[in-house]
């Protein structure tokens, strides 16, 4: 992905930019991966279990190199779930995992399965792995990145990074009874390219996501789809320019209580390639959907919010940077809402040592309030760290 073209960029980030606040919290690190058997270079968050078990992924390590399936407990105790081996079945998971009601966890592989091109799998909590789609590359799609989600009735929905009916990625679901449907292909013409993040389902108004690229200006989208009586239609509802309004938009979307929808980019915001990527919103109207940027995060290059927002219940966002703050090292940020603004707070400046280096990561609350995320480098060995915020 191109987020790795981009990490020399940290050490200009860390240069120019300086954070707008710096608020002292209680940070710990729960676990520093070792590459080895513990797995290495975690590339999101975490699913969290009612009794504040994190569960995740790692991209690398394991007993293959190709990654693991862990949990780990509020103290700190990680065990490995699954090992991937690398072949048919899947390797290189990027993306968190969801629960289903019996608490087995399901999600997506980069590469591996039967063709080298990515898988769909649960994996139970005593360990047992299910392949339940291999990505063949075609129309169906190829190397998924994305968290799945649920509908009413337990079909999956994700998204491809590439494959489908134009080679731009696809939008999916795959149905109880084991069959994958494209719902949309991308990359004819400018409907966007190469989504990194997963969906969002609604009742209301259809199926929510973001590429990262394509669409009229090349730095990604926000869209839309929806079924009709002649299949799945999509729109367009913002096009990233790279200008005041970001571009390339890695994480997804979700919705606050109100039914406006929050989402981040990675790049842009002041012009070019000037700051560190937008916090955005879309507001539905009864002409369409309005598009204001929130917030543009300090940086430069690709060095924003690579991950879904965090909203509490009073509408407070928070989130992750990929390589801003004092060392270029990332941070972990909070925005509160004060009518038309936002304040922006610096919860964690991460220095690039045994704390972590570069988040990719969701956050999520446990029922105290606490933040827990990853990073992908840093911590004793290298390999990235499991940390908690006491806000």
């Amino acid at each position: 992905m191109k987020r790795d073209l981009f990490l020399m960029m940290c050490a200009l980030a860390m240069v120019v930019f300086a954070p707008n606040q710096i608020h002292a919290q209680s940070f710990s690190v729960l676990h520093n991966f070792t590459g080895g058997s513990d797995g290495g270079f975690p590339l999101d968050g975490f699913a969290v279990d009612s009794s504040g078990n994190l569960f995740g992924t790692t991209s690398t390590g394991g007993s293959s190199g190709t990654g693991v399936v862990f949990e780990i407990s509020q103290s700190g105790q990680q065990q490995v779930l699954y090992s991937f081996k690398g072949g048919s079945d899947g390797a290189n998971p990027n993306a968190r995992l969801i629960f289903d009601a019996s608490g087995n966890l399901y999600g997506t592989t980069y590469a591996g399965g039967t063709h080298g091109l990515g898988t769909i799998f649960q994996v139970t909590r005593a360990g047992q792995e299910t392949v339940l789609y291999s990505f063949a590359g075609g129309a169906d799609g190829a190397n998924p990145e994305s968290k799945l989600v649920f509908d009413t009735v337990g079909d999956l929905y994700g998204t491809t990074f590439a494959g489908g009916a134009y080679g731009g990625g696809t939008a999916f679901v795959f149905t109880k009874g084991g069959v994958e449907k494209v719902l949309h292909s991308f990359g004819n013409g400018t409907d966007g390219a190469n989504p990194v993040a997963g969906l969002t389902l609604t009742k209301k108004w259809g199926i929510f996501g973001t590429t990262s690229a394509g669409g009229a200006h090349g730095y990604g989208t926000v869209f839309v789809i929806w079924p009709t009586t002649s299949g799945w239609q999509e729109m367009t509802l913002h096009d990233f320019a790279l200008q005041g309004d970001g571009g390339t938009p890695y994480g997804g979307l979700v919705f606050d209580q109100s039914g406006r929808l929050y989402g981040t980019t990675t790049a842009g915001g002041q012009g070019g390639e000037s700051g560190g990527g937008t916090i955005f919103n879309l507001t539905p109207t009864t002409s369409g959907w309005n598009f204001s940027v929130l917030d543009v995060l300090a940086g430069w290059g690709i060095s924003g919010t690579y991950r879904n927002l965090l909203l509490d219940a009073s509408g407070n966002i928070y989130a992750t940077t990929h390589c801003d703050g004092n060392y270029g090292a990332g941070t972990v940020y909070k925005l509160t809402s004060a009518g038309s603004s936002w304040t922006y707070d610096q919860l964690y400046t991460f220095t690039g040592g045994n704390d972590g280096l570069f988040s990719f990561s969701n956050l999520v609350f446990d029922q105290q309030g606490n933040l827990y995320g990853t990073t992908k480098n840093g911590g004793t060995n290298g390999y990235g760290v499991v940390f908690k915020i006491i806000p």
